[in-house]
């Protein structure tokens, strides 16, 4: 067995990186079997080279080894791809076709960008690690075929498997090994050493001297995120080899070519979906802004009283100045007396109707009782009104008790605690 040096100069990969070493070994040591292997790794950061390295070192060196990138063919066609067609089976085979299945058959199939499937073609594969066998799009013919399978994505595939992109059964059957490939920002000690690499191989190709960075261009490089990776490293290599005339470059050269997105080593915030106890924490907030309003309406009304029981509106405005106050707000003292005096003269009665009309305002204690009973008529109005809606979730959902706490938009544990307080 080959050792992780001599591979890396059998498939030219640069790099003395723990991390990448690490994956090297899992490739070499997985090789000679027939497990299924998943290689997982951010775009760019040549994920392509695990799956050479596991054919040559296999039994299956000698047969045919087919790389397909499932993101790059459609959705209508990637069947008829994957597993071939009979003639006649849909609008334009004019011909039975063999998949790339059949005839990998003893082989090595490498499916890039495994996490594209569609959810129809990842039955399929499935059925194909399981035992081997696949139809031919428009047969009903079972075919076998003996095809050692290794997956590349740079998908996070568990969220893939939460949002139903991606089946679970499948994801444990591609993974039964997973090697992931490092960016090249957790490999700093390698950055400069691949950038010098290709700028020898572009200088070769185009018959130019190699560029050669100055010390601060190397700190540059190092800093950089790199969110392209090596790709992104290899293109603004031969970018600066072919547009450049001055073969030393400096750092501000260097930033010149290096693109704002992805320069800050800043973290990101990624923004998180909102689950059931956010809801549930809007639903409480919003109940309780309510319960202020209704506060507030209960003084205003404990104000009018007043004003319509005593006609010296100032002598009422200095006694009710924090209601006042409360209820409208603080602002600069020119807006708020101006405010004030807008609002006396809404709540004022006209002096002929007061003239012309007896009026008994309710003794100041009714006044207290009266609000006490809106109060209480309209707590008992939202207690009831709530207990509708769990009474109309609970039987919409035939009393499943988590399909109705999702629906109203409240935790489970909440939904409990309802339901065991109005005893339902």
């Amino acid at each position: 067995m080959e050792g992780v040096q001599a591979i890396k100069q059998r498939f030219e990969i640069i790099g003395n990186d723990p991390k990448l070493n690490r994956a090297l070994e899992k490739a070499i040591q997985v090789a000679p079997t027939d497990i299924s292997v998943l290689v997982t790794g951010e775009s760019g950061v040549g994920k392509e080279s695990i799956p050479k390295i596991i054919h040559s070192l296999s039994h299956r060196k000698h047969a045919k080894y087919i790389a397909v990138n499932c993101g790059a063919i459609p959705e209508g066609t990637i069947d008829s791809e994957l597993f071939g067609h009979e003639k006649g089976s849909f609008t334009g085979a004019t011909s039975t076709r063999s998949g790339y299945f059949e005839v990998a058959d003893g082989g090595t199939i490498f499916l890039d960008e495994v996490g594209e499937l569609p959810l129809t073609t990842q039955v399929r594969l499935l059925r194909v690690l399981e035992n081997g066998e696949f139809l031919k799009v428009g047969s009903s013919q079972v075919q076998k075929t003996d095809v050692r399978i290794v997956a590349a994505t740079n998908m996070d595939m568990i969220k893939a498997i939460q949002k139903e992109k991606f089946r679970e059964d499948l994801y444990y059957r591609l993974s039964t090994v997973e090697i992931n490939i490092p960016p090249l920002r957790e490999r700093k000690e390698d950055i400069h050493l691949l950038f010098r690499k290709f700028a020898s191989d572009f200088g070769q190709k185009y018959k130019m001297p190699t560029i050669r960075l100055e010390d601060n261009a190397v700190q540059l490089l190092f800093k950089y995120r790199w969110p392209g990776n090596i790709r992104q490293l290899r293109n603004i290599a031969e970018q600066i080899s072919v547009l450049e005339g001055e073969r030393i470059i400096s750092a501000n050269t260097l930033n010149s070519y290096l693109p704002n997105t992805g320069n800050s080593s800043l973290p990101a915030v990624v923004g998180q979906s909102k689950s059931g106890s956010d809801f549930s924490n809007e639903r409480e907030i919003l109940y309780k802004v309510l319960f202020d309003m209704k506060g507030d309406l209960t003084d205003l009304k404990k104000l009018t009283l007043e004003l319509l029981k005593n006609k010296d509106t100032q002598k009422v405005q200095k006694e009710n100045e924090g209601l006042i106050q409360k209820i409208y707000g603080s602002n600069s003292d020119e807006d708020y007396e101006e405010q004030e005096n807008e609002t006396m003269e809404v709540l004022r009665l006209p002096e002929p109707m007061v003239e012309q009309q007896s009026y008994d305002p309710p003794p100041v204690e009714d006044k207290y009782h009266f609000a006490e009973e809106i109060e209480e008529e309209e707590t008992l109005s939202l207690q009831e009104k709530e207990v509708e809606l769990i009474k109309k979730s609970l039987e919409r959902n035939k009393g499943k008790r988590k399909a109705a706490a999702a629906e109203l938009g409240i935790s489970e544990r909440t939904l409990y605690r309802k339901i065991k307080q109005y005893d339902l």
